[in-house]
């Protein structure tokens, strides 16, 4: 009996995997608002991704800070605190 909830834990945990990995690739570069492919542009030097079909504008980790400067009125860390984010 453990021999065969050993096969079908493994045989589940296979299948989550292939899963979780579909769901990744089908989403990989898509826009989060309307599901269109992203495409990367450079603005200002900073390589941002934008959505071909909503012209959602997608910016990775400390890219709005290289775009925006510096913030010595702290803005950005307040708005930041108000998602649990950290200003790196």
């Amino acid at each position: 009996m453990a021999d065969e909830d050993d096969y079908f834990r493994k045989l589940d945990a296979e299948q989550t995997e292939q899963a979780r990995a579909q769901r990744t690739e089908l989403h990989r570069n898509k826009c989060g608002k309307c599901g269109g492919d992203m495409r990367t542009e450079v603005f200002r030097g900073i390589e941002i991704d934008v959505c071909n079909d909503c012209s959602a504008v997608l910016l990775d980790p400390g890219e709005l800070e290289q775009l925006a400067g510096s913030d010595s009125t702290d803005t950005f860390a307040s708005f930041f605190s108000m998602f649990g984010s950290k200003k790196r």
